[in-house]
């Protein structure tokens, strides 16, 4: 995996950290504020690191990577949240 392309899986695992985190600390009736605030988090993550990164070459995609791939996450753990009756 290229260098630049790390960052997107960076902004895709605190993603997954975020999703344990919403699980294991909030109340159940919380998690979709706490799963909307996650995504926004994550979005606010990516823009930092792609900026930061100084790499003009490719940064839509690698924003689009990385903020799709967070939104797959944080989706798929409200349809497990949604499936195990805690919403």
């Amino acid at each position: 995996m290229k260098r630049q392309w790390k960052s997107v899986a960076v902004v895709w695992l605190f993603s997954a950290v975020c999703v344990v985190l919403v699980g294991l600390l909030s109340d159940p009736g919380q998690y979709l504020a706490w799963i909307g605030l996650s995504a926004a988090g994550c979005t606010i993550m990516t823009l930092c690191i792609q900026l930061a990164s100084g790499r003009p070459e490719g940064y839509v995609n690698r924003v689009t990577a990385s903020i799709v791939g967070a939104v797959v996450v944080l989706g798929a753990a409200t349809g497990v949240f949604a499936v195990l009756g805690l919403l």
